[in-house]
């Protein structure tokens, strides 16, 4: 009788897809993939336990009871076993049961991925340094060690049609709304996608306006904010091969929130955070202003800058629209190319190349010094956002209110704003308003949004993500008033 090797016939096509017989006289035939599993595994305790009791093994269950392993089934599904021979497992069959197989998690989870997980993109001076990597059971491993209590549900979903990703739904039971954890869920299971590499796919897949520069979902790679998301009643999301999180329902103001503001003095905590909106403001507005200024409204300037403006400009043959643009762009391909070159050579090239780009532009005519100024200090302003998403959109809004600033000055301003309000207010994240607490305004949730209040006033979580349970914590007054 031969082996059933139909559901190995694409399989057998890889040169790397082995399958043999430990003993020629036993009708047993093991296969795998070798690149997927750890060899040493194979080598040192699946194949020596069979060999020794070859002679006495009949049925799958036999084998069971000796190799040592924790993952260990017997299954009938013959996609489930192609699945899991692309996952590293080991398939064993017996011939005459070419119905039952017998898996063998041999995989080699640590090959290939990074051992260091400190944060890269969201560094802090003050608190934890501890990021997500690669590998997902490490994340939820990660998550286990700072929640422990049985409430921590993880749900996994497998996405992508051809990389078959394994996708964890993390959520607090008893705090989340079912509504949330329903809704990504169903977002998550809808996906129809071939290959997923990263998170950051899935936030564009399951988003709920697609057409929007802004990020609807907060992405980081910051063990510590994911959890006080959830503590917060929000749903985490985590992919494998990702060492990023998704967290949702999310608001604008929480792109501005960085996770070093809960471990200083609420005071300094609080004037960081104006720090960053303000700069956020400032970088957006303040070469179109520049635009719209020189172009238009000349009489607001006073008298004491009138002088240097005029000596600054006097020798530049280009309208102000075409200046800012030069210098904005310049801006951008500095920050490109150092963001794309190795770490020392783009620190290098973005201190050198400001520097030598920038005077070589003034000693030209090209732009004037204090347009130099204005763009530095924007491109210095974008900086201070935590996430990085929002950092490129805020890079990218510029460029609109620059143009409606060379068209109609003060006014194009104006219509720009009103249509980033307007933009704004239709945006929701997860079924839930962008905008909230500023609209729907809700007067008691301002405690932790444009500044961070002392811990006493922070005890309740937000009502506009509807948590089952409301309290946090109960505050000690006088022990935690001069936090």
């Amino acid at each position: 009788m031969m082996f059933n090797n139909d559901i190995f016939k694409q399989a057998l096509k890889s040169n790397d897809f082995l399958q043999f017989r430990p003993n020629d006289d036993r009708p047993i035939q093991i296969s795998y993939y070798l690149c997927m599993v750890d060899g040493e595994k194979i080598n040192q305790f699946l194949l020596p336990g069979i060999k020794e009791n070859i002679e006495n093994l009949t049925q799958l269950s036999d084998i069971k009871g000796i190799i040592p392993f924790e993952d260990v089934t017997v299954v009938d599904d013959t996609e489930e076993v192609l699945k899991k021979l692309m996952k590293g497992y080991v398939i064993i069959q017996f011939e005459g049961d070419e119905l039952n197989y017998l898996m063998v998690n041999a995989n080699h989870a640590d090959l290939g991925h990074r051992k260091s997980n400190e944060t890269e993109n969201e560094f802090s001076v003050v608190g934890p340094k501890i990021g997500f990597v690669e590998n997902i059971e490490v994340n939820m491993h990660l998550m286990r060690q700072q929640i422990n209590t049985p409430a921590l549900i993880f749900e996994k979903i497998t996405v992508g049609s051809l990389s078959n990703t394994k996708v964890v739904i993390a959520y607090l039971d008893g705090i989340t709304n079912p509504r949330h954890v329903e809704t990504m869920r169903q977002r998550l299971q809808a996906i129809d996608f071939d290959v997923v590499f990263d998170n950051s796919q899935l936030t564009q897949i399951i988003t709920d306006h697609s057409n929007t520069p802004f990020p609807l979902f907060v992405t980081t790679e910051r063990v510590d904010r994911v959890i006080f998301s959830m503590l917060s009643g929000q749903v985490a999301v985590f992919s494998d091969g990702s060492p990023y999180a998704i967290t949702a329902p999310s608001s604008l103001l929480d792109f501005f929130i960085s996770g070093e503001d809960y471990y200083l003095s609420w005071i300094l905590a609080s004037f960081f955070r104006v720090i960053r909106i303000m700069s956020v403001i400032f970088s957006i507005i303040a070469s179109p202003l520049y635009v719209s200024v020189l172009t238009y409204h000349f009489e607001v300037i006073p008298e004491s800058l009138l002088q240097p403006l005029i000596d600054s400009r006097i020798h530049v043959p280009f309208p102000p629209v075409i200046e800012v643009i030069f210098l904005e762009i310049t801006i951008e391909l500095l920050r490109e190319a150092g963001a794309r070159l190795p770490a020392k050579i783009g620190q290098t090239l973005g201190i050198v190349g400001g520097i030598v780009i920038g005077e070589a532009s003034v000693q030209a005519a090209f732009t004037s010094n204090i347009l130099l100024i204005i763009v530095a200090l924007s491109a210095l302003a974008s900086f201070t956002t935590p996430i990085y998403n929002m950092a490129n959109t805020i890079r990218l809004l510029r460029f609109p209110f620059i143009l409606l600033a060379a068209f109609w000055g003060g006014f194009g301003l104006t219509v720009g704003f009103l249509l980033l309000l307007g933009h704004l207010l239709r945006l929701k994240s997860l079924g839930t308003p962008y905008l909230v607490p500023l609209f729907p305004f809700r007067k008691g949730h301002f405690a932790d949004s444009f500044v961070r209040l002392s811990y006493k006033y922070t005890a309740n979580r937000s009502d506009y993500l509807k948590p089952l349970s409301k309290k946090r914590y109960t505050p000690d007054k006088e022990s935690i008033d001069n936090d």
